[in-house]
């Protein structure tokens, strides 16, 4: 046999002798493949197969591999193609992974358009980021309206409900030095004004808490009225002792409004009064933020 035949292009040659293949083939010695065709010619000799039709042609194509095998150059030329199919075959492998994921993404894109959303991850983005735009300019017209519409005598109701260390009825102001603000991480709820007051009378009387309401869930303030200026900076400088809390004194002008006797029924008396302000100013901070991520995408 001085040259493969096409009918020989589909044999694995080291299979028909019963041996590995693939590169522990191609690593197989000529001793190795003389002893597996003494074994396999034994066991698959016409002689003792008299019954199979088949056996002569078995034989035939036996002894054919072992010759190729035993030949270097033809079995170099055996391994070369023997190792262009194996390459062959992990490309369509690969190439029909990619179909399956191709198709998949064309399925995902089509119940995506028949559900109104959009595909594209940037108009996704893009989207998200006006819709949160949208809400914080709905949260700072909400909040200008409230102000507007709320009584200039009315200041933030007392989380109790009443008068709690109010302004008198003649209107006198208190003292802004007594005023102090506090913040914390975490939605108004995570304090109550219970707990501030009980908290803040370590450095002295507490004549008022006032919790303030917003929607934010990553931030909750209040506003702390101390009984003396003395007790509002004993506060200030051991506000460590507070932590997580963050204490700071009131920088408006002017002190917290006198209070009205009556208890403000609108939504808008939580928001109104001291450090409304900073309230606004931090709803201004985050629509300019969304709107530089939005020029930005």
């Amino acid at each position: 046999m001085a040259a493969m035949g096409q009918e020989d292009d589909d044999i694995d040659h080291y299979e028909v002798l019963c041996l590995p293949s693939g590169e522990e083939g191609a690593a197989l010695t000529i001793e190795q493949i003389e002893k597996a065709y003494r074994t396999q010619s034994r066991l698959r000799h016409p002689d003792k197969r008299r019954d199979d039709p088949n056996a002569t042609a078995d034989f035939q194509r036996l002894a054919s591999s072992y010759k190729l095998l035993r030949d270097e150059s033809l079995r170099r030329q055996f391994d070369a193609r023997l190792r262009g199919r194996r390459e062959a075959a992990a490309r369509a492998a690969a190439a029909g992974v990619k179909r399956r994921k191709a198709v998949s993404d064309l399925e995902e894109r089509e119940r995506a358009a028949a559900a109104g959303q959009p595909t594209n991850p940037e108009e996704l983005a893009k989207r998200e980021m006006k819709q949160k735009a949208a809400d914080i300019e709905r949260e700072l017209e909400e909040f200008r309206s409230a102000k507007q519409a709320a009584p200039s005598g009315a200041g933030a109701t007392s989380a109790y409900g009443d008068k709690k260390g109010g302004a008198s009825q003649d209107g006198v102001k208190t003292d802004k030095g007594k005023i102090l603000k506090v913040s914390w991480d975490g939605s108004a709820d995570s304090y109550t004004a219970a707990k501030l007051e009980k908290l803040f009378q370590k450095f002295g009387e507490v004549e008022d808490v006032v919790i303030k309401t917003r929607k934010s869930r990553s931030k909750g303030s209040a506003i702390v009225v101390m009984g003396t200026k003395e007790a509002a900076l004993l506060a200030i400088q051991n506000h460590f002792s507070l932590f997580p809390l963050n204490v700071a004194p009131v920088q408006e002008s002017g002190g917290l409004p006198a209070r009205s006797t009556q208890a403000h029924e609108s939504r808008t008396s939580n928001i109104d009064g001291a450090g409304f302000s900073d309230l606004e100013a931090s709803v201004f901070r985050k629509l300019q933020e969304a709107q530089k991520r939005k020029q930005c995408g």
